[in-house]
């Protein structure tokens, strides 16, 4: 009989052993990559930037946060659109194709989608400049009813549902406290780390072993010191200033650019400068989007400047450009994509 017992208790152990093998693992999250490099730097013969983390204290896990706050798509109102939704870092964190912005309910807006770099140096957000702190910048597309069409108190009590938000609002802030001026912090410390400058423009600058401009670069870039550098200043490639620069008014929208927010007259159909740099992947291109290549921008300004109300004084005769000009001032700008900071897993999409 004992030994019976014994030969059953085997039994026994062999059947659950052989279950326990033959269970699927439950799988587990994998850890999220180390981000090494979380310390903001201002490149060589760069300015001061506008925003440096003074009162912001730049951490991995605010920048973590802040990461997960921009693909989140319960910023929302219908949980479907995240700030990634409309800036893909693949394109420089433009919206790849598409000429104006598109929001919930596939509801659409009046501007193009500019991409998303150096923003610690903007002294101004948006194409008319109406925010004017990137702590704050975030609340323009969340409140947007043709983009997130969300409030921001309902935002705050979607975050505080989700146990994993909580924890990641302690690791960066001391403890779960889950409000607004976390949550826009957090966003500050990974927008304000979203730097490109390791184009080939950037790396020809500082000299680096190997890397050169073609004759037709170098061509392009003489050129571009001639004729295009008083509003698209180096090294950031814009001076962040309000201007004209002829494009006729879109009647689709009727969008009277830096007056919207100013109210002057003399801003009618102004619209910010955008910065230049990663500009071969962000078409279409201006405002509203209306050129879908940059052979189509450069020949605006050679023989389509309209004179508009308060069109730039710099562009009253245009901007002469023969064909091979302009096949050298693209070849110039294509050099300063940026591809490192397109594929940096630091502003990935973390899962």
């Amino acid at each position: 009989m004992k030994h019976k017992k014994t030969i059953a208790v085997v039994t026994l152990l062999g059947i659950i052993l052989f279950l326990i093998n033959c269970r699927k693992d439950v799988k587990l999250p994998d850890p999220e990559p180390p981000l090494y490099g979380i310390a903001f730097n201002v490149p060589q013969g760069w300015p001061a930037p506008v925003y440096n983390f003074e009162n912001n204290n730049l951490t991995e896990e605010g920048f973590r946060l802040g990461r997960r706050l921009f693909y989140e798509e319960k910023l929302s109102r219908d949980n479907s659109i995240s700030c990634a939704t409309c800036h893909q870092q693949f394109v420089a964190f433009a919206h790849s194709a598409h000429d104006i912005s598109h929001g919930v309910d596939g509801l659409v807006g009046n501007r193009n989608t500019p991409g998303l770099f150096n923003l610690n140096w903007v002294p101004n957000f948006m194409w008319d400049g109406g925010i004017n702190h990137i702590e704050i910048q975030p609340l323009g597309p969340i409140k947007n009813p043709v983009e997130m069409d969300e409030d921001i108190n309902n935002v705050i009590v979607k975050l505080e549902g989700d146990p994993s938000y909580k924890q990641m609002f302690k690791d960066a802030f001391g403890d779960q406290t889950v409000n607004s001026q976390r949550m826009l912090k957090a966003f500050a410390q990974f927008m304000g780390m979203m730097n490109s400058s390791n184009s080939k423009y950037d790396k020809v600058t500082r000299g680096e072993a190997g890397v050169v401009f073609t004759a037709q670069e170098t061509s392009g870039l003489n050129l571009f010191r001639a004729k295009c550098v008083s509003c698209h200043t180096e090294p950031l490639f814009s001076d962040y200033s309000y201007r004209n620069n002829g494009i006729a008014v879109n009647t689709a929208y009727n969008d009277s650019g830096r007056a919207h927010i100013t109210f002057f007259s003399n801003d009618l159909y102004k619209f910010k400068v955008p910065s230049l740099r990663n500009i071969a992947l962000t078409a279409p291109y201006m405002h509203d989007g209306r050129f879908e290549t940059l052979d189509d921008c450069l020949e605006h300004y050679n023989s389509g400047v309209n004179a508009t109300v308060n069109l730039d004084p710099l562009l009253t005769s245009g901007i002469p450009l023969n064909a091979q000009e302009k096949l050298d001032l693209i070849s110039f700008l294509s050099t300063l994509t940026d591809n490192e900071f397109t594929k940096d897993i630091r502003f990935s999409d973390p899962g």
